[in-house]
């Protein structure tokens, strides 16, 4: 039966029960970092016997706390704990690292109780502030948000980019624990135990520091106490702790970290032996939320034959979908008034976060928001999302579901030079397990595009246009995700011109030169590059023979590779060039970006004439 642990002797007793759960799950796995988890054990026998609130038996509770091992290597201590709050049985522990078990090497949500992924390190306190905005802006469960950081992961910038975000926003239902045992992967971190090196940069950030010895559990006590007491400002706790703590032949060695101690029988008799202490977890605080309003979203419309911008076009239907539905949240990386995500700003303030030019908080604090039931969008220019892309990666290792906007993508956005234009985004987000990418041409289709992705599972992508191009399509017309538009079709067609974005008036204007020429060309709209409309694809090859794409984006992992995917498996393809950005752009005009870069309609009508024969 679960206990109430609380004297000092008995969280002695629990601490030394995780640090042997987690040796025996290492040694009967042969693999994991066991000295990892040893430093921090008496830290997390603290929190969870004293501090935690959480009721394991409903982890979608809103009031519970939220536990986030941003040092996820140290996941036998996690599984341990886990152990300890009866959520997983004796056995189940030690299938760890097993090939089907749930306890995988670094936490993923396979675990009920686990919401994000970590192990990528840098990650956890960012995520960790995304649920400090959920549960302090939008929310009023209570609960609270703790944080396990190791002393390596340190080095990120990522991680003080949180620690900003956080201090400067006063979110004190945030802790960060900084695991300070000196020793990483190759020897000593840059900083060893000088405590007080981490505390001064982190009080910097407006954080309450507290340092304590990671081994006194009446220190660790008062420190978690203070803690959840302190208002205005989150509070980080360094701990000094020893690498391997307990076990004389790996504590405070260097050689120790990721692998086994040597001999489990001799460690475990170093630790007293096995235990099997079953914790009584505080239950979270009563909660009654009520549920998100949800209704259609009265879109913006544009008239044929009129320009506009894609970006403004999303703009306008993310301000309009914050109308209708109650859980949509927009996040800035401080260039809403070029995104146009400064339209929803100004209607709904409350629920927009301004990350400023932090992009890995920014994917981080939407990652958190949506594992909190919230709809995220998150908008910056497309070339910036690069910086993020190690937080996208690990937001689909969490089953997240975000919606992505990429603005001023390509060369077509003119004078400001090749360190603005997104030009490799398109394959960066189609590389993304999971993902979602979508390329408007017009304002209409934008807004519909930009509506149907607060419904689409995973990481959804839409890439937008900085300067105005004419409206196609009208605004009643629907985009279903994974399909395409045939703009130009006859049975005599000799050559698919396929397009997306920017190249599609392109397109349109080489087709009606060809037919000039004799040459009857069909013009395809590819506005979902993945998943791609195969059959609309296959279809046009083998009625026309030839296919054209053309692309404003490097030639690699963009548009023309998600059209030639879809006929890998066909034994004749059919005929297939590709016009793509192939050199370095400087400065110009869009016009002239779109003619020096060879993607504009005069070089469509060129490369088109050498496919179809004289």
């Amino acid at each position: 039966m679960p206990e109430t642990v609380s004297s000092t002797e008995q969280l002695a007793e629990l601490a030394q029960q995780l640090r042997v759960d987690a040796v025996r799950a290492c040694a009967e796995a042969g693999s994991g970092h066991a000295t990892s988890s040893l430093s921090a054990a008496d830290l997390m026998a603290v929190l969870l016997a004293k501090h935690l609130r959480y009721d394991f038996d409903s982890p979608d509770n809103p009031a519970n706390d939220e536990l986030i091992f941003s040092k996820g290597h140290a996941s036998p201590l996690l599984y341990a704990m886990y152990t300890a709050a009866g959520a997983i049985s004796a056995d189940e522990l030690l299938t760890f690292r097993s090939d089907g078990s749930r306890l995988e090497g670094h936490p993923t949500p396979r675990l009920p109780w686990v919401d994000v992924a970590t192990g990528s390190l840098g990650q956890g306190l960012p995520l960790g502030v995304g649920f400090a905005l959920a549960t302090t802006r939008l929310e009023t469960t209570g609960s609270r948000v703790w944080v396990l950081c190791g002393d390596s992961e340190l080095a990120e910038g990522s991680v003080w980019e949180a620690f900003e975000h956080a201090g400067s926003s006063g979110l004190d239902n945030l802790t960060a624990i900084v695991d300070v045992n000196r020793l990483g992967q190759r020897g000593a971190t840059r900083h060893g135990w000088d405590v007080e090196a981490y505390s001064r940069r982190i009080r910097a950030f407006g954080w309450k520091v507290i340092e304590v010895d990671g081994h006194d559990l009446e220190q660790v006590d008062r420190a978690f106490a203070t803690a959840a007491g302190t208002t205005g400002m989150p509070t980080a706790i360094v701990a000094r702790t020893r690498k391997g703590r307990g076990v004389a032949a790996v504590e405070n060695q260097e050689g120790a970290h990721g692998k086994p101690v040597p001999d489990t029988e001799e460690a475990v008799r170093d630790l007293g032996g096995p235990r099997s202490i079953r914790v009584r977890v505080a239950q979270p605080h009563p909660h009654r939320g009520g549920s998100p309003r949800r209704n259609a979203a009265k879109l913006p419309g544009y008239e044929v034959g009129s320009e506009a911008a894609t970006r403004t076009a999303f703009g306008e239907a993310l301000t309009a979908l914050g109308h209708a539905r109650s859980d949509v949240v927009a996040l800035d990386g401080e260039v809403s008034d070029s995104t146009r995500s400064g339209y929803f700003a100004e209607e709904h303030p409350e629920r927009f976060v301004q990350c400023y030019i932090a992009e890995q908080q920014l994917v981080a604090a939407a990652v958190g928001l949506q594992a909190r039931g919230w709809v995220p969008y998150l908008a910056t220019f497309a070339a910036f999302l690069t910086r993020a892309h190690d937080f996208l990666r690990m937001a689909a290792v969490s089953g997240a579901n975000l919606r992505v906007v990429g603005s001023h993508a390509g060369v077509s956005i003119g004078k400001d030079g090749p360190s603005q234009m997104g030009l490799e985004d398109l394959a960066m987000f189609r590389a993304v397990a999971g993902s979602t990418v979508l390329y408007p041409c017009d304002a209409n289709q934008a807004a519909r595009l930009t509506a149907a992705m607060a419904e689409l599972d995973g990481i959804s992508y839409l890439r937008t246009t900085r300067g105005n191009t004419p409206v196609v399509y009208g605004p009643e017309e629907s985009f279903p995700v994974g399909g395409s538009r045939v703009l130009r079709s006859t049975a005599e067609d000799q050559v698919t011109l396929v397009a997306a974005g920017v190249t599609v008036p392109e397109a349109l204007r080489a087709a009606d030169r060809l037919a000039e020429a004799g040459i009857a060309a069909r013009v395809i709209d590819l506005y979902s590059v993945k998943p791609v409309d195969t059959a609309t694809l296959r279809t046009a090859a083998a009625e026309t023979g030839r296919l054209l794409t053309v692309e404003d984006h490097w030639p690699q992992g963009g548009l023309g590779d998600a059209v030639l995917e879809a006929f890998a498996s066909q034994a004749s393809p059919p005929r297939f060039s590709r016009l793509a950005v192939r050199s370095m752009p400087a400065s110009a005009t869009p016009e002239q970006q779109l003619r020096h870069a060879g993607i504009d309609a005069e070089a469509i009508v060129a490369a088109a004439r050498e496919l179809v024969p004289a």
